[in-house]
Parts: structure tokens; sequence; C-alpha cells
């Protein structure tokens, strides 16, 4: 495989199924990522590090989510699982030791792409070391150990919660519509009633100890309030 550029960034296809691993690589290939395909976990692990990740649970030497695991503890790559597991128990284990964003199989090669800009664009606009941290006034939401401060303070929140508060804090101010956030905190299929958002929005208002932080737009969703404007 001849890399295209490195402008876009450099993907590591982790895929034990070559026939999806060749399909793979070559649509991320032709959109512009430099990208590279091992089928084993160690392999993965042994591979210079990469912009991102895609990494399938079921592979034949490690399982995904310890594949996972040793990843983060030893780089910043944004990993997003791509699997054919779907249950949620699956998603929230990956998500919790790790995983930037779950995609489950089939998918098509357009939202793949979307998923890694949005990943890229979120570790980009908080490089310096501090990619895996999201800041927002009195705010602080830590990707990697899914820990939530509010003034240097713990707040214990749900999976859920968490996923909320990623999909506000990492573009701050900008307005998060109810569907987006059902899909990316819940599931891209959820055909649930959207009530269920409110019960946890209201919920993660308490914990955070300030109910306006987090505001409603009505009509629109929810973003985080300006911390200028927040006592």
């Amino acid at each position: 495989m001849e890399p295209v550029s490195t402008r876009l960034g450099r993907v590591l296809v982790v895929e034990d199924d070559p026939g999806i691993a060749t399909q793979l690589v070559r649509g991320l290939t032709r959109a512009g990522y430099e990208t590279g395909s091992v089928t084993t976990g160690a392999a993965a692990l042994d591979w210079p590090v990469p912009d991102v990740v895609l990494l399938d649970l079921g592979l034949p030497d490690i399982d995904g989510v310890e594949v996972c695991r040793r990843l983060r503890a030893c780089t910043d790559a944004a990993i997003i699982v791509v699997t054919a597991r779907g249950e949620e128990s699956d998603r929230v284990l990956a998500l919790d030791e790790g995983a930037d964003d779950y995609l489950i199989k089939p998918f098509g090669l357009a939202e793949l792409l979307a998923r890694i800009r949005a990943v890229l664009r979120r570790s980009r606009a908080h490089g310096n070391g501090s990619a895996q941290v999201l800041q927002h006034g009195q705010l602080t939401v830590d990707l990697r150990t899914h820990k939530v401060t509010v003034g240097g303070s713990a707040v214990a929140v749900t999976p859920k919660e968490f996923a909320i508060l990623e999909c506000l804090a990492s573009d701050p101010g900008r307005v998060v519509s109810r569907q987006e956030m059902l899909e990316r905190a819940w599931d891209e299929h959820w055909y649930g009633p959207t009530k269920v958002l409110d019960v946890h929005m209201a919920a993660l208002r308490k914990k955070l100890g300030d109910p306006g932080l987090i505001e409603t737009v009505y009509g629109h969703g929810f973003r985080l309030a300006d911390p200028s404007e927040t006592p």
C-alpha cells in the first residue's frame, strides 16, 4: 500500500477480516489518509503511533477492549471502535477503557470519515499535551479517565451523563441538537422516547451544582453557558 499523504493524518486499521480491512484501507487512502493495517492486537501495540486507530473488538489474539486499554495507557491517539458488537454493555466498556467513539458494523464510509474528522478536530483543538482534557470555565472533562470536576471538586457521573458532557464540552457554545446528543450518547439507531434525555440532563445539572451551566435553547437543543455569565 502506498500512502498518499500525511496531510489529513495517519490511520491504523486493526481488523482481522481481510475483506473489511482491504475496503477500509482503500477508502481511507482515497480520502487522503496515510493508512496502515494489522490483523492482531499485538501488532497494533507494536505499530508506530498513528493519529487514529480503527479498532475491531474481535481480534484473534487479544480482546479488543484490552487492546484499547493498553493503547490508551501509552498513546493519545484517537481510538474509534469498529465492531459488530452492538450491545450497550460493550459500548460502555470500550468507552470506559478509553475509546473516543464507537461505530457498529455495517456502516458507510461517509459516516466513518465524519467520525474520524470529528475525533481529529477534538484532538487538535486541545493540543499541546491536553488533547484528552476538555476545559470550560470551572468544568473539566477528562476524556482519558472519564473524570469530571467542577472547580476542582470531583463529580460522579454515569457513562450517559459523561457522554452528554463530552458532546457539549467538545465545542463549547455550539448548540447540540437533541437528536445529535441521543445518537452520540445512546445509539445512532435510538428509537426510544427522547424524554430520557431530559431525565439525564436534569440529573446532570443537579450533580454539577449549577443548573445554569447547561443552557436549554428551546426548539434547538443544549449548549454550555458562557463561563462569564455563570456564578
